[in-house]
């Protein structure tokens, strides 16, 4: 693991390389992606054939010995060729899928999820009879709405932690920021099809405008300029009375400006929390980022109800069944965030996974895993709770080991660790088919989990390159 060159006061130039990136005037150029690497070589080992003796006068009986020999050795080769391209076929179902990118990466990891949530909820409807419906209209906003909030959130604190470790003129903010402005994008898109492209216009804008504000609230944090933190807090509460309008407008005051100028208020205290802890390089910087991540979260859910009403879109957002819904996409969704912030930290601390950061971390890891097993014990009773909350933090654990592996070169250890994952997809598939009574079949699920440990792997790849080999 590199040693830390986290600096809390060292931000020269920070202010206009920040908001030239995360607040460009369009949308982020993106690069080819690179193949994906392998992590591991295949090698294929032929063994070289003997010279043919069989012309020796020793009668037929040792011909006929030595053939059956043949035919043994042949066999024996014949079952190694197939034990190999068997184990070969089975890590092709969790090879990381890179781009070199981690931050984008990341984002495409966390994209998995709310397909995932989406699955799970109905398959829980369904065996449970729990009211509502978690595929309607109204549904699907709201698992979308939920994870591009909740999102915003963690690639701004993963931007701002990235400036503060790599520096504002690095290719890893300037990735970053990339990331952050794609999730802007597809929030104006989300707003769009509601409320028309001018509308999508329109909160694009004003949307990318206040990160520009929360990102000179970080240059001025880090350089403990108060006076500077005060006014960009300024800029930050006259967004939140503009914000509240344009929804009040939008929506023909389905959602009262009001309560959306409160709502976003609470944005701004809880994200610039985050930003003064992680200023500091205070431990409770990734706590305090859950807890604004959180807040988003639910104000998405309030933000749903004018949104779809507006629109006149079918179903109801806050139906059982879509709130089984929204809770798990929040749940995964933050789930690849904070196991990506952990190995972030275990690549940028000298002490790496001894870390006191790294504990700090992981411990946010496990608040959103339990969280989890809540929400799954909600439905499928206390036992099950246990199970999952097992089944879960083991999965992380073979996550950690990967990591660990390839900052290391450690070949053999990363190919470990993606056999363990691959078992525990398989693992997981039957513990969700059984607690749904086959609603939710077993290689569905395991189908499913694939992606997340191609995906989430992939982005672990993409960081080690970034932050490990390339420091």
């Amino acid at each position: 693991m590199k040693p830390s060159r986290f600096t809390a006061g060292a931000a020269t130039g920070l202010t206009l390389a920040l908001a030239l990136s995360a607040c460009a005037g369009g949308e982020a150029d993106n690069e080819e992606p690179m193949e994906p690497e392998a992590t591991q070589q295949e090698q294929e080992s032929t063994p070289e054939e003997s010279p043919d003796e069989t012309g020796m006068d020793d009668g037929d009986m040792e011909n006929m010995d030595e053939e059956s020999m043949d035919e043994e050795t042949t066999g024996e080769e014949t079952m190694d060729e197939e034990s190999m391209d068997e184990e070969s076929s089975d890590l092709s179902a969790v090879m990381p899928e890179s781009t070199g990118d981690p931050f984008a990466d990341a984002r495409t990891a966390a994209q998995h999820m709310p397909m995932t949530a989406a699955t799970l909820s109905s398959g829980f409807a369904s065996a449970l009879d729990i009211p509502g419906d978690a595929q309607s209209e109204a549904a699907d906003v709201r698992g979308q709405l939920t994870a591009l909030f909740q999102e915003h959130v963690y690639l701004a604190g993963i931007g701002v932690a990235t400036a503060y470790q790599t520096g504002p003129d690095s290719q890893e903010f300037e990735l970053a920021s990339e990331t952050l402005d794609a999730n802007s994008v597809a929030l104006a898109d989300a707003v769009g099809e509601l409320a028309g492209d001018d509308a999508r216009e329109s909160f694009l804008r004003n949307w990318r405008e206040h990160i520009g504000y929360f990102v000179d609230y970080a240059v001025a944090a880090s350089e403990g300029d108060q006076e500077a933190m005060d006014q960009a807090e300024a800029d930050l509460r006259e967004y939140t009375d503009g914000v509240g309008a344009f929804f009040d407008r939008t929506t023909d005051g389905e959602l009262p400006a009001e309560s959306i100028t409160e709502s976003f208020n609470g944005h701004v205290d809880t994200l610039t929390a985050a930003i003064d802890s992680m200023a500091a390089g205070d431990a409770d910087a990734f706590s305090n980022l859950k807890m604004a991540a959180d807040h988003v979260v639910e104000g998405s859910a309030v933000m749903t109800e004018g949104l779809t009403a507006a629109a006149g879109l079918e179903g109801d957002p806050s139906d059982e069944a879509t709130e089984v819904r929204a809770t798990l996409t929040a749940g995964l969704n933050e789930h690849v965030y904070l196991a990506s912030t952990a190995v972030f930290v275990a690549y940028t601390e000298e002490e790496g996974t001894d870390s006191e950061a790294f504990d700090a971390a992981t411990q946010v890891l496990d608040e959103n895993t339990v969280e989890l097993a809540d929400a799954v014990g909600e439905l499928a009773g206390d036992e099950n709770r246990e199970a999952f909350l097992d089944l879960w933090r083991e999965h992380i654990g073979y996550f950690v080991d990967y990591a660990e592996a390839v900052a290391g070169g450690d070949d053999a250890a990363a190919e470990e660790a993606l056999m363990n994952l691959d078992q525990y997809r398989q693992d997981a598939g039957e513990f969700f088919e059984e607690i749904s009574a086959g609603e939710l079949p077993a290689d569905d699920i395991a189908e499913g989990l694939s992606m997340h440990v191609q995906t989430l792997s992939g982005a672990i790849d993409s960081l080690n390159e970034a932050l490990v080999q390339n420091s």
